[in-house]
This record gives structure tokens, sequence and C-alpha cells, in this order.
């Protein structure tokens, strides 16, 4: 009887000494774990790296301006706030750079036109404009800005390096003239400068060339 006593009291002091092993294990298997999913979580929009970023306000709308991303194709973001209805972020995808942006009533209706202007990658840097107007304070339409192309007088010599910026009411782009056998460091032809207005077409409002100047 004693000896029976003795193999069962052996019995319980195993098990339990198994036990506490096992939960032992357990304790220390869960941080490897935890770093193991932690390690193979993917960066999020946060962590992205910011190229440009700006914000600017005018007539109580203000807009949040930035690029993320590395390379030739960037990510941009247009964060509108204080508009009546939609004020929802516009998202586009980009081929080169922002530059800069500029705000103001171009159509002088009281609600403000925000312009962004981006380079390509490369050596040329052509440039473009991304345009916002606010309708009415409530919502955001896009600008159409003509390709130089589309005016055979504008676009003679031309290959990039554009520069713009807003003069009171006007968008001003320059840039060099190149002629034959020009390189692309050394433009002989002078400067080409156009101007263009704001005006409302029959599906959105657009650019049109008001005047072309060179110097």
């Amino acid at each position: 009887m004693k000896h029976l006593k003795k193999v069962l009291i052996g019995l319980v002091v195993a098990s339990t000494i198994i036990a506490c092993k096992n939960e032992k294990g357990k304790q220390n298997s869960e941080p490897i774990e935890n770093n193991a999913v932690l390690s193979t979580e993917k960066p999020g929009a946060e962590d992205q790296k910011i190229g440009f970023q700006k914000t600017l306000s005018l007539q109580d709308i203000t807009f949040d301006i930035k690029t993320t991303g590395e390379g030739s194709i960037q990510q941009l973001s247009i964060q509108p706030k204080g508009l009546e209805l939609d004020n929802q972020e516009i998202v586009l995808e980009i081929d080169g750079e922002v530059i800069n942006a500029e705000i103001e009533d171009l159509n002088s209706d009281g609600f403000p036109e925000i312009l962004i202007y981006t380079i390509s990658a490369g050596s040329g840097g052509y440039g473009d404009v991304i345009g916002y107007s606010a309708n009415n304070g409530k919502s955001l339409s896009q600008i159409y800005f003509p390709e130089i192309s589309e005016n055979k007088e504008a676009g003679i010599g031309y290959m990039g390096h554009d520069e713009f910026a807003i003069i009171e009411t006007t968008l001003v782009r320059r840039f060099p003239i190149y002629k034959d056998g020009d390189t692309n460091n050394n433009p002989t032809g002078g400067t080409r400068q156009i101007e263009y207005k704001l005006k409302d077409g029959e599906a959105s409002r657009l650019f049109v060339i008001n005047k072309i100047s060179e110097y």
C-alpha cells in the first residue's frame, strides 16, 4: 500500500513539472511570434517619403498639398477644406515632381483656384499645370491646361525648362527658345513668355493663351 502511494505521488509530481515546463515554453515563445508579425508589416502611407508639401488658403478655403514616393512616379495628394459639399481628398499619380503650388481667384468670382506646377523627370524638365477651381465654394472641378503643341507659335523651339507663376489674375509661363543645333544646356533663341487666362468652357474651365512675347 505504501509502495502504491509513493508511485502515485511520483506521478503527480512529474505531471506538475511537465505542465510547468510547457507553460514556461508558451510564455517564452509569445514574444518571438509577435516579433515575427511586426517584422512583416508593410510601411503605411504615413511612413512614405514626402517630396513636396505646402498649405494654401484663400477666401476661407484651404488646400493641403503633398507628394509621396521616390523615383519618377509619385503620388500627389490634394486635401481641400472649407468647401460646402465635397471635401474629398484628390489623389493623382504624376510622372515627375511638383516644383511649386499657388492659389488665386483667377476669374474674380469670389472663389479660389489652386495651381500645382510639375516638371517631368529627365534633363528636359517639361512643365505642366494641374489646376482645380472651386465651384461656388461647394466642390472642385479640374481645369484643362493645353499642351504647348496645340499652338504652333507657342511651341516653336520648345524643349522644356519651364517656369510658372501667377501675376495678378494671369498664369505666366516662361521657357528658353532652342534653335536648330542647340544643345540641351545651351539654348540661344532667347526666352518666350506665354500668358494664360482662365475661361469657362463647354465642359469645364480651361486656360486660353492671351499673349505670347519673346525677349
